[in-house]
């Protein structure tokens, strides 16, 4: 163990000491509480607390070492806050809407349950924007959540309160959830490392819909081996229709021999961007390179993406809050309610071309990944971008249509159902956190975390820190 505060080490780290007593469940508790206290005035990651109930799970996990008891799980002790949209049973969840500003649910989410089940304490809820609608997290509940790196520019969204937190050194690792990008942004732009994985891998339990597909509860933390370890933790057990167990992981070699990688910042014209994403994100091509990589400037077929995205996005919303637009009308905010009305439009005629352009989608990324084992290009068009904006309006000379437009880089590959994870890449001339995507076949996230660890390993960018 280090003397720096204990909430900087990682997952991993964390747990070790606390097996080996050389730090106590109530002094790592202690800690990240106080390191809430000192960064959210800045960041306002963090909407709902519970420290009294936090600290008695840690006094209770420090009896259960101190008596020996065996067979403790692999994180017993661990503090973490969760995303406002995954319910927590006993402790306020909100979506972020002023609609739920009181709301306490009876259930926990598939996702925190077994995160619970691995022996974290939960200490609270992170912003959110509202019913976790665009990558941007502010809300009129509690306001805007700022980047550690710049706190006049966005944390990105939708689970931008825990990207910030764990950035921060809050807590070693969180949860998240990824329909069109909401936990690879959020890591571009804090400079840590966010996995929305294949469907199945985190199922979802009734009441929560076990066939959607397009959003994704998934994992966001520090280091690759973390997020690697916390699917291995919440994966499979068969409580959904698709639910295979992920890993065993144990640390994968960090050279990439034998990978043939797809590389291409701007999906070959595809993508607009912000000259220093492409400048940063092409110098990964030569780390690539000297870690064994294969480079290919081969992209696949992405013509269908954007309207298989969009409408299977605008038939979730509808689904999901159809009865709350009833119950509150005219509540929700304009680019929610868009999406909630493009949902409830959609004609039968419109689900047989979706499920047409979904088929073509999903042949062309087979045809791909025939060939190549992971596709590699930006994370997000943009650097992160002022706070007081709920998205750009323009990259270069290039007017944006609406709040989606500007993260076609992570919608479009939502549509494929393929995983894909954001390290971080680098930075910009004023120090602003840029991310990598790696994508690979659906099935394959280790390998798409096999070469985010190399990657991580060779550069080292994850190691930098904010100012906070």
């Amino acid at each position: 163990m280090t003397t720096e505060c204990p909430t900087w080490l990682s997952l991993s780290e964390q747990a070790a000491g606390l097996d080996s007593r050389e730090i106590s469940s109530v002094e790592l508790v202690t800690a990240h509480f106080d390191r809430i206290a000192e960064i959210n005035s800045a960041t306002n990651a963090i909407v709902t607390l519970d420290p009294e109930r936090a600290l008695a799970a840690a006094r209770e996990a420090d009896r259960r070492r101190a008596v020996g008891e065996e067979g403790m799980p692999p994180l017993c002790g661990v503090p973490m806050t969760h995303k406002d949209t995954h319910d927590t049973a006993g402790m306020r969840t909100t979506y972020g809407s002023e609609l739920f500003a009181d709301h306490v649910p009876q259930r926990t989410s598939t996702v925190i349950a077994r995160l619970q089940s691995a022996g974290v304490i939960s200490t609270g809820k992170s912003n959110v924007p509202e019913f976790a609608a665009g990558a941007h997290t502010a809300n009129r509940a509690f306001g805007t959540t700022r980047n550690p790196f710049d706190t006049t520019r966005s944390a990105a969204g939708s689970s931008g309160g825990a990207a910030a937190a764990i950035a921060c050194g809050v807590q070693a690792a969180g949860d998240g959830s990824d329909t069109g990008g909401s936990l690879r942004l959020p890591a571009s732009f804090n400079n840590i490392v966010g996995l929305r994985p294949s469907h199945g891998w985190i199922p979802r339990t009734f009441p929560e819909d076990p066939w959607q597909w397009l959003s994704q509860p998934g994992f966001m933390a520090r280091t690759v081996d973390d997020v690697a370890w916390l699917m291995e933790l919440c994966s499979g057990t068969g409580s959904g229709p698709v639910s295979p167990p992920f890993g065993p992981w144990r640390g994968e070699a960090t050279d990439l021999s034998g990978i043939t990688a797809g590389f291409s910042p701007d999906l070959d014209g595809l993508l607009e961007l912000e000259a220093e994403v492409r400048d940063v994100v092409a110098g990964a091509a030569s780390v690539l390179a000297d870690l064994g990589a294969r480079l290919s400037e081969s992209v696949p077929d992405l013509r269908a993406a954007r309207g298989v995205f969009r409408t299977a996005r605008a038939y979730e919303f509808a689904a999901n809050l159809r009865e709350v637009d009833a119950a509150h009308p005219g509540r929700l905010k304009a680019s929610l309610q868009a999406d909630v009305d493009a949902g409830l439009a959609l004609t039968a005629p419109d689900l047989f071309d979706f499920d047409r352009a979904r088929a073509r989608l999903w042949s062309a990324m087979n045809d791909y990944f025939s060939t190549h084992d992971v596709l590699v290009t930006v994370t997000s068009q943009v650097l992160p971008f002022s706070a007081e904006d709920e998205y750009p309006t323009r990259i270069n000379s290039r007017p944006i249509e609406d709040y989606m437009a500007w993260v076609d880089s992570t919608t479009l590959i939502s549509a494929t159902g393929c995983p894909a994870l954001s390290v971080p890449a680098g930075f910009s001339s004023t120090g602003l956190p840029i991310g990598m995507q790696i994508i690979g076949p659906v099935g394959g996230d280790a390998t798409v975390l096999r070469v985010a660890r190399g990657f991580e390993a060779a550069t080292g960018h994850a190691r930098r820190r904010p100012d906070l």
